[in-house]
């Protein structure tokens, strides 16, 4: 059986030897038209004059088109309708399309782009929280609020109380791939399009609002994209509409890529986030009432900033059972880019703040954080026949992936386990009934020795005056399914051919996570064949129809199980064929053969046998999550059918003269549920770690008092370098099912591991903690200057 092996990614080959092809790759046809987009220099103001004729007058140029010379309403918004592809007559970030260029080359369009004349009238722009927050710019009349229980009057109560603040950081997506797209105009108006995205059918959509057709003219097609991270799910609206418009007008194939500095200075980032919090105590670290206030800087327009600031609410309680909370939202608008989806999707910046608030207390009480941790959690609510007493990991590879262990699989359950009567909830009042992380924390612990090396840390540094060390082990529960509860759906085509071979296509896009892979086993268990007689073609409007984004992890669960629903259907076909001629129903498929009684076929043989009786060997697969309801304005309901869960545990060292600092060993405990692929699986909390972690030390959005990204190129934004992975890097799988009905009983692994990376900030926190008798009052991202002034705050 294919499920749970760990097969490599199905272009593993065609990465490392260049033969992937991505859409910048597509052979083009001759006369290819290419585009660039003019962008203002500044972040607020109104266009006065916009002088175009050197524009017009440069090399190769074709046309320009500014936005009075667009057809119909070129919005791109993901959402609200509130972003116009070019800027008309009001200028809003710095970076903002105002006209695009067609010209016979990339280079002659990025050319004449820079010939403008364009004077703006400048206005003060809103760059800050607090400026957002005095002006009342905001994208909801009133800020959103979730709660259970009584905060206030907990507060009154509470034998202890804090306040804190903590900022972080944006984040920029840095995928390998930039930006691209490629528009080519058929007969009869129809247009094809290919597209670096994470969503086919929004640029449909979009394309074929933009061009005056309906979606049906519009195809759009994706192979595959060198990384997305969110980055794609809505900002390749404007490349793909401003092809098809090019298209439409030249009747010639019309291409954009962006370049680095361009795709950074035009692209939303991650939003950054301002947490204000009370929160109320016993002596032993138990929280009894909290207290707190997201700020969210959006950015110009509102793209998905209204459920990213609601996903960010829905983890404000990570894996903690508070009993009192009250969480406020407000979701700001600023003259910046428009912040946008990126891998967590607010999940990440919700579980910082409680993370915070947890090292807070402990500090305060001069506690270890990780028992102040687990006298909070959510109590552990498993049915006993999938909580083995102590499970066994899957494999732990160290940082040069050698296997370290390996266990053997519990039994999968046959139904969702009841709730148990004294059921736990979260602030917006769902049950907790899958909880693991007690079990998982405790495995974690013995896994990483956790106790002696605190120990030890804590001997070194009383030794040590200028280096400082620092653990931290720290959860992670997150809730798997779009909260826009439409989206949890997915179709899947599967054909069958005489030969045996199959041929298979679902809405979900392969941006290097392995879903294509994972979905291709699947599609093997079903018929019982081999991975290798499964093609799995690009994602294609034109095959399946009405997709959701690939995104909030759930990639796998909805897709595969859409092809399950399709192979099953095919199958079934067969075997009543194949009862009919063999007169038994004892019939198996397995090891690329079906079993039929005491006699024997090869799977070829039984889909050739199929075909010469005219039976169907083509079938549409559907699936829709079920048992979700969810109301976002009353902050009630069942937004998540499961929750996914981890830890890590991260050691730090800091030089306390630099504030430079090193993550020295990581040691990763994560639930994948019963893995359609290990290796996969592995390798994508390797990366989330990795890029958590670099999100909250080195990587720092630096925009100057006009508002102008002044780190926009690998030269002055720092993303994690191989170097800066854990020297000792362990990384096992947790080898228990998930309870809920979902594709072979996996959890989601797109997201979850990427808070695997906070650990690494509440390390160097500890690590701050051990320089002075204060608290550090570490913020994100924590970069030496920021290490440095912790400890200043430390000592003072």
């Amino acid at each position: 059986m294919s499920i749970a092996k760990p097969l490599p990614h199905d272009g593993a080959t065609l990465h490392v030897t260049g033969a992937a092809r991505y859409t910048d790759d597509i052979p083009t046809p001759p006369g290819t038209l290419h585009i660039a987009f003019g962008t203002s220099p500044v972040a607020a103001g109104n266009i006065t004059t916009m002088n175009l004729d050197a524009v017009k007058n440069a090399p190769g140029v074709v046309h320009v088109l500014t936005a009075t010379d667009l057809p119909n309403d070129c919005d791109v918004s993901p959402s609200a309708h509130d972003e116009p592809l070019l800027a008309t007559g009001t200028v809003h970030y710095a970076g903002q399309p105002l006209f695009l260029v067609i010209a016979t080359s990339h280079l002659a369009a990025r050319f004449a782009a820079r010939q403008a004349r364009v004077e703006i009238a400048e206005t003060s722009p809103v760059l800050t929280i607090e400026d957002a927050f005095a002006a009342d710019a905001r994208f909801e009349d009133s800020p959103r609020i979730y709660q259970k229980g009584d905060a206030s009057k907990g507060l009154q109560s509470a034998r202890q109380t804090l306040t804190g603040s903590l900022f972080m950081g944006g984040q920029e997506h840095f995928y390998l791939e930039g930006q691209a797209a490629l528009a080519l105009p058929q007969e009869g108006g129809d247009m094809t399009v290919h597209s670096s995205t994470q969503h086919p059918t929004e640029i449909q959509h979009k394309v074929a609002h933009a061009i005056g057709r309906p979606m049906h003219a519009v195809r759009v097609e994706t192979r595959r994209m060198g990384g997305g991270f969110g980055g794609k799910e809505s900002q390749g609206n404007a490349l793909a509409v401003a092809c098809a418009v090019a298209a439409q007008l030249t009747g010639k194939p019309c291409k954009i890529r962006y370049d680095r500095d361009d795709d950074m200075i035009i692209t939303g980032k991650r939003h950054d986030f301002r947490i204000d919090y009370k929160v109320g105590f016993e002596p032993d670290g138990r929280i009894t009432a909290l207290e707190v206030t997201h700020y969210t800087r959006c950015g110009w327009a509102q793209d998905l900033s209204l459920p990213v600031a609601d996903r960010a609410m829905l983890h404000a309680d990570n894996a903690y059972n508070l009993d009192n909370i009250r969480i406020t939202s407000h979701r700001l608008r600023t003259n910046m880019q428009s912040a946008t989806a990126f891998r967590g999707f607010g999940g990440p910046q919700g579980m910082v703040g409680i993370e915070k608030i947890m090292d807070h207390v402990a500090q305060t009480l001069k506690l270890d954080p990780l028992e102040v941790r687990r006298r909070n959690y959510y109590a552990d609510r498993m049915p006993e026949d999938t909580a083995p007493a102590t499970p066994e990991p899957r494999p732990v590879r160290n940082a040069k992936g050698d296997s370290a262990s390996r266990g053997a699989e519990a039994a999968r359950p046959d139904q969702i386990p009841t709730p148990p009567e004294d059921v736990q909830t979260t602030p917006y009042h769902q049950p907790v009934t899958d909880c693991i992380i007690n079990a998982l924390t405790d495995r974690l612990s013995q896994m990483a020795d956790y106790a002696a090396r605190r120990a030890a840390i804590a001997k070194w540094n009383a030794a040590q005056p200028i280096l400082k060390r620092g653990i931290a082990l720290t959860p992670v529960k997150f809730g798997i399914s779009f909260t826009l509860t439409h989206l949890n759906q997915a179709g899947a085509l599967v054909h069958v051919y005489q030969d045996g071979s199959i041929h298979l296509n679902h809405g979900g896009t392969e941006m290097g996570q392995g879903l294509f892979q994972k979905v291709a086993q699947v599609a093997a268990a079903r018929f019982g064949v081999p991975v290798e007689a499964i093609k799995i073609t690009a994602t294609d409007t034109a095959k399946v129809p009405n997709t959701s984004a690939t995104a909030a992890s759930s990639g796998s669960d909805l897709n595969g199980m859409a092809v399950k629903n399709a192979c099953d259907e095919i199958r079934k076909r067969m075997e009543e064929l194949l009862a009919e001629f063999y007169q038994t129903r004892d019939i198996t498929f397995a090891d690329g053969m079906v079993r039929i009684g005491s006699q024997e076929i090869t799977f070829a043989q039984a889909a050739t046998s199929a075909y010469e009786n005219r039976v169907s060997l083509s079938a549409t697969g559907f699936y829709k999550t079920p048992d979700i309801e969810w109301d976002r304005i009353a902050g009630k309901g069942r937004p998540f059918f499961y929750f996914a869960y981890g830890a890590a545990c991260t050691e730090v060292v800091l030089d306390t003269l630099t504030g430079e600092n090193r993550i020295l060993r990581t040691d990763i405990l994560h639930d994948a549920g019963t893995s359609l692929n290990p290796a996969i699986d592995i390798g994508q909390i390797e990366g989330g770690f990795v890029q958590g972690a670099g999100w909250l030390t080195t990587e720092e959005l630096v925009w100057d008092d006009k508002g102008v990204l002044r780190t926009h190129a690998p030269s002055t934004y720092k993303i994690p370098a191989c170097s800066d992975r854990p020297d000792v890097f362990n990384v096992a799988l947790w080898d228990q099912p998930n309870p809920a009905q979902t594709i072979y009983r996996s959890k989601a692994v797109g997201e979850p591991p990427f808070m695997l990376g906070i650990s690494a900030f509440s390390a160097l926190s500890d690590a701050v903690a051990a320089c002075g008798p204060g608290y550090g009052d570490l913020q994100a991202p924590a970069t030496a200057e920021a290490v440095l002034a912790a400890i200043g705050r430390t000592r003072a």
